[in-house]
């Protein structure tokens, strides 16, 4: 059994890594479209027929399954992917609704880092409405945080820095809780753990995403089994260099799980 992920670039592989370490007896096909990354910029017309294009190819080369680990992918083609294929198909969200319920008790705010188209579109403004009655959720874009890591740039001074400049005009004494909600962002999860004040959490979707995966998988009746962890790496662009790209990502990220999980032992 195959599992597809498609992202712009590299981001997807944050949700990727979890899935592996819930499915280890699952294939997996990891498409990024690193012609038109980053998606957050662009026309939302463009880039849905990006997106197609991408997810057909992808199709035509067998998946049982597709995650579009991708926010602004979500809300831009989700409905009609799910129009055009019948296989099992998840899409993802910022994670607001339970940002908002873990702070619901403590009166603090949520801050929302994505994409400015992510935050343009209806769905999120749609998401934000249903569930935020506190008007406790703020929003910032962060339309840079992509290129700098489809870059793989993870230097922690040059990092620190450039969110700290963002965040210049925010009082996080305020705030409870920051959302992740472009899955590249998780890249830097461990640099924003340092820099902010300690009470702060950081959330993002992807173990939720891989939640509604595994429970879609078992509705359909094709949740055991079919394969060994293999990953197979496609793009749109420069094939050989960004597999290369991807692989280095992937491991960094398996790393930074691992080492997370014993620091938590």
């Amino acid at each position: 059994m195959r599992i597809g992920f498609f992202d712009s670039g590299i981001g997807g592989l944050t949700v990727l890594a979890e899935a592996l370490r819930r499915f280890p007896d699952k294939d997996f096909l990891y498409m990024a479209d690193t012609l038109h990354v980053p998606y957050g910029t662009k026309p939302e017309a463009d880039v849905k027929a990006y997106i197609l294009e991408s997810v057909a190819r992808m199709m035509g080369e067998g998946i049982d399954a597709l995650v579009v680990a991708c926010n602004t992918a979500t809300s831009i083609a989700i409905t009609e992917l799910r129009e055009r294929y019948s296989l099992p198909i998840v899409g993802m969200e910022p994670a607001v609704k339970p940002a908002v319920e873990m702070n619901r008790a403590t009166g603090k705010r949520v801050l929302v880092f994505a994409t400015p188209l992510t935050l343009q579109l209806p769905k999120y403004y749609a998401l934000v409405s249903r569930v935020d009655d506190m008007g406790i959720v703020d929003s910032l874009p962060l339309p840079e945080l992509v290129h700098y890591c489809e870059s793989l740039q993870f230097d922690k001074s040059i990092m620190n820095e450039y969110f700290r400049a963002k965040l210049a005009s925010y009082d996080l004494n305020q705030y409870g809780i920051i959302v992740l909600g472009c899955t590249h962002y998780p890249f830097y999860k461990n640099i924003l753990r340092e820099m902010l004040p300690a009470h702060i959490e950081i959330v993002d979707g992807n173990v939720g995403t891989v939640k509604r995966l595994s429970a879609l998988l078992n509705r359909y009746g094709i949740a055991e089994g079919g394969g060994s962890g293999d990953v197979h790496f496609m793009c749109t662009g420069n094939e050989p260099a960004y597999k290369d790209k991807m692989q280095t990502a992937l491991a960094l990220l398996l790393e930074q799980n691992s080492v997370s999980e014993t620091l938590s032992t």
